[in-house]
């Protein structure tokens, strides 16, 4: 699908409502540099999956205003037109406070509902200061939201699990506002999330929405589950909705996914070739005579990265015959580091790859060659091109839009995808070589298998996944919720 064709979609389907996009990420961030300020846009997949949607219809995007000089270029109400070049919707920044974003993001989202959520046995803390500071800074959003939204009709699409409580508080204040929330990471089990002190709120809050999306329909059972066991509602599981005070919300899968022919455009870039040079410069030595073991991660330990080291590792031991012919590259992206697992996995990390390579490594040969620094997309398309194959063991992932990158990317029609099981990717992308990533024995088998893998069926199988990806691209998934929307409504007008 085109990004014209979707325009076209959320056109007709708003009808001239107000189309107002909330995330905690902004589009773009301005930054102070020595030279002036420099606009910055984020390699993220939620932006390129919703810019053209805000783009079709000249609406308003409200975000957390985080960039050093994004007060510095917006106007009064905290606004800029958006792109710089050539404007076609309006950015509405929020300010947080340095101690409302340290128990808003660091703690509620990213030390509760993050780990709560994934299930990778880190045990979720709770705290009632980092509670409140959540509440107060949905409430600062929906302010902003209705200040936007005006008395105009409008169509408010809140992403992820951030803004749990956001949906209920818009409807309270307008309920024609019609609201669909994306939920990006996973859903867990009931008995997962029982443990979650301010369960009947939160749940109250997603079921404010219209259409709640999750990317597999296992999260949405997960949350129908949830629901109906938690709080007083109606979960009707003929067709996937919830009735909260009579209010119905419609539970939905909608797989995200990439930008597929943008990606294939610009794989053949001068700026990925400058990444790739870069690349080879850094790490000297002739790394592509050997074959490349790829990941591209945050340093998150949700992303199985310890035990993608560890197979490795197992590998190289178990299969002697692999030893100075292959090479693990890993990006990592240093994240979160104010949360105290987050620096104890960094510190791991640095003590495993210098052990991995103490053991194995030659005067000519290293193992393992570790990154860490803030790689952009053109840097991880340049890795995705370079690498034989591509390694993704996240231990829970609500999708994983680094394996439909490499799909993407190769244009070559070569190369394998390694892919953990816990995935949503995993249910649409069958010819990826699938692992359990907390079975180091598979997965170092695996890696092997890899290894010996003939040209024939890694072609086989790379046409195949970009065939499933060239249909199912991020275009198609804006598409699907906004008809969504379109149908639902159509069936409550006739209820």
């Amino acid at each position: 699908m085109k990004s014209s064709e979707l325009a076209e979609v959320v056109s007709r389907i708003s009808a001239g409502a107000k189309v107002i996009v909330v995330s905690n990420r902004e589009p773009y961030v301005h930054e102070r540099i020595e030279e002036g300020i420099r606009v910055v846009r984020p390699a993220s997949g939620m932006v390129t999956a919703l810019e053209p949607i805000v783009r079709a219809v000249g609406g308003t995007w409200i975000a957390y205003g985080g960039g050093s000089a994004d007060r510095l270029v917006v106007d009064e109400r905290g606004r800029i037109a958006l792109p710089p070049d050539d404007p076609k919707f309006i950015l509405k920044r929020v300010w947080v406070s340095r101690t409302e974003e340290k128990g808003y993001y660091q703690g509620m989202s990213n030390t509760a509902l993050w780990p709560l959520c994934h299930i990778v046995y880190k045990r979720p803390d709770f705290s009632r200061s980092d509670w409140e500071a959540y509440k107060a800074v949905n409430r600062r959003f929906c302010e902003a939201v209705l200040e936007e939204a005006g008395t105009d009709p409008a169509i408010v699409f809140i992403q992820d699990y951030h803004f749990a409580l956001l949906s209920r508080m818009i409807k309270d204040e307008r309920p024609d506002i019609r609201v669909i929330q994306f939920w990006h990471i996973p859903w867990p089990n009931r008995e997962a999330f029982r443990i979650f002190p301010w369960e009947e709120e939160l749940l109250d809050g997603l079921l404010g929405n219209d259409i709640l999306g999750f990317h597999i329909q296992y999260h949405c059972n997960n949350f129908l589950d949830t629901v109906g066991r938690a709080i007083e509602s109606l979960v009707d599981y003929e067709h996937f909705r919830v009735f909260r005070g009579g209010h119905p919300t419609y539970v939905r899968p909608f797989p995200i996914s990439v930008d597929y022919r943008q990606i294939e455009t610009d794989i053949s870039s001068s700026e990925v070739e400058k990444r790739r040079t870069r690349f080879l410069k850094e790490l000297e030595g002739d790394i592509l005579s050997t074959k490349l073991y790829v990941g591209a991660d945050r340093i998150d330990y949700t992303k199985g990265i310890v035990e993608r080291l560890r197979a490795f590792d197992l590998m190289l031991s178990r299969y002697p015959d692999t030893k100075t012919k292959v090479t693990m590259l890993q990006l990592a992206a240093p994240s979160r580091t104010a949360v105290a697992a987050y620096r104890k996995l960094n510190e791991e990390l640095d003590e495993l790859v210098d052990q991995i390579n103490w053991r194995h490594q030659t005067e000519e040969w290293i193992p393992v060659r570790f990154l860490r620094a803030h790689h952009d997309y053109y840097a991880v398309l340049a890795a995705c091109r370079m690498a034989n194959v591509l390694l993704v063991t996240s231990l829970h992932d609500g999708m994983n839009l680094v394996a439909k990158e490499f799909i993407s990317a190769r244009t070559d029609g070569d190369g394998i995808l390694l892919l953990s099981q816990y995935t949503g990717a995993s249910r649409e992308l069958a010819d990826a070589l699938q692992v359990n990533p907390y079975d180091l024995d598979q997965m170092a088998d695996a890696m092997y298998a890899a290894f010996l893998m003939p040209e024939e069926e890694r072609r086989q199988r790379m046409e195949r996944m970009r065939n499933i990806l060239e249909k199912n691209d991020v275009y198609r998934w804006g598409a699907n919720i906004f008809q969504e929307l379109e149908r639902t409504s159509f069936l409550e007008g006739m209820s």
